[in-house]
């Protein structure tokens, strides 16, 4: 079966589900009858399209005979290179110029957070409000140069360069190619920005799933034709299908997980009106680290490898996953550690006159708060350690590699992640303009 007709009944598929959902279909109707909704759903389709036009532009000066096998060398790595080629969209793996993605940022990112809790200069800018979140931003910008300064080089050397795959000077070629590739990611920077100010959702976010995304109906088409070549039928791939919108709502769940903690605040009286006196509540997310430890776990089982080699470099090994699998519950509890600080809440619910029922401000506040934080982490880590290893049990299972990946890991967490902020921030133009919100039953985040 050609992956055109697939392609036909995937359509068929969905414009049968349109046709019989009159509530999707009355939901649509009401998107686009708001202007401004529906300008920066169009402008955010634009900018996105943009991206995914660039990924496929190759870096001047690359031979793309020899690029053919360095394009191979990735499709079935699961180290930090496909991890990188997972993001860009493919266009790590093409020698794009939008090769580097927005990982550097991300990367810049994550060293001013540690620098916000080490340095007391970064940690006044937090507490500065609008003007502090900028200045951080510029310093973000400027470490993501600094970053990409180191690198576009070392990407060049060992991917392009290794295979040959230059039709130029090497020093011109990675002189021209290091510019090149600093422009690109600044460029997707600013696309992301503009994203999140004119269009719908977190850009950089939104920009990182299309990049997953875009690999999910050629890993669609990989497993549809090997299961029915192994089978004969596809009996097989509806059950995985099945099971793969289990972990979904699975993922969905504890990503939404809270554990609220009830705030009381003292009553005041300002002249004639009277202010607080109302209960509120602090919600502390069971996974308050997000994908943040499973990047930080997948980078580190690059040591294993190197030192014993082996069943270390076998990604579906028992002592692969299972150190895989600690290491992601160690990150989880380092990483919620450093964004979540009991301190910080403590003082400032003391300065605006609140406490908590039944627990002391001040110290015992932040006692309390910290053994909560610690209790959740505990089922927030584990269900990322599952999640983290659930790629290899599919893998195990008969499941083709590059579909395996949408079981678990980054790929699931950033999908379900960015599509539900997404979808909170349509439900909350719906709301406002008093039309019914995305669905009937559940609840988005956010709305209450």
């Amino acid at each position: 079966m050609s992956k055109y007709l697939i392609v036909g009944i995937i359509l068929v598929v969905l414009v049968a589900l349109l046709a019989t959902n009159k509530k999707l279909v009355e939901t649509l109707k009401n998107i686009y009858k708001i202007e401004e909704l529906r300008k920066r759903i169009l402008f955010t389709l634009g900018l996105l399209l943009v991206y995914r036009l660039g990924s496929f532009v190759t870096l001047p000066g690359v031979n793309h005979a020899a690029l053919e096998a360095f394009t191979q060398s990735f499709a079935n790595d699961n180290s930090l290179m496909g991890l990188l080629n997972v993001f860009s969209g493919g266009a790590f793996s093409q020698a794009s110029i939008f090769a580097l993605g927005v990982m550097p940022y991300i990367t810049a990112s994550i060293i001013i957070q540690l620098m916000g809790i080490m340095v007391p200069y970064f940690r006044k800018m937090q507490r500065e409000g609008e003007s502090g979140r900028r200045k951080m931003n510029q310093w973000t910008r400027f470490l993501t140069i600094a970053v990409l300064l180191l690198q576009a080089p070392a990407y060049l050397k060992s991917t392009v360069m290794r295979y040959n795959a230059v039709s130029m000077g090497e020093d011109t070629f990675i002189y021209t190619s290091t510019i090149i590739l600093i422009a690109g990611t600044m460029f997707i920077m600013w696309l992301g920005e503009k994203i999140t100010d004119k269009g719908i959702g977190n850009g950089v976010s939104l920009i990182i799933m299309i990049g997953i995304v875009a690999r999910l109906p050629h890993a669609f088409l990989e497993e549809f034709m090997f299961q029915v070549s192994a089978s004969g039928s596809i009996i097989m791939l509806i059950v995985e299908l099945v099971f793969l919108a289990m972990v979904f709502m699975l993922a969905i769940a504890i990503v939404q997980a809270v554990r609220k903690i009830p705030v009381q605040y003292a009553k005041r009286i300002v002249g004639n009106k009277q202010y607080g006196g109302v209960r509120q509540y602090i919600p502390l997310k069971l996974n308050a680290a997000n994908v943040m430890p499973i990047i930080f776990a997948q980078a580190l089982m690059f040591i294993p490898g190197l030192i014993w080699g082996g069943q270390w470099l076998d990604i579906q090994s028992f002592w692969y996953n299972f150190t895989l699998f600690a290491l992601v519950i160690a990150f989880t509890y380092f990483y919620t550690a450093i964004i979540v600080n009991p301190q910080m809440m403590a003082d400032d619910m003391k300065r605006n006159g609140g406490f908590i029922p039944g627990v002391k401000p001040g110290k015992s506040t932040v006692t309390y708060i910290d053994n909560i934080m610690t209790r959740i982490t505990l089922p927030g880590s584990i269900f990322l350690a599952i999640i983290t290893v659930l790629p290899a049990i599919a893998m195990t299972i008969g499941i083709s590699q590059g579909f395996a990946y949408f079981f678990g890991g980054t790929s699931l967490l950033i999908m379900v992640g960015v599509v539900l902020d997404t979808l909170k921030q349509i439900e909350s133009y719906l709301l406002m303009r008093h039309y019914d919100g995305l669905m009937k039953t559940g609840r988005i985040q956010g709305r209450y």
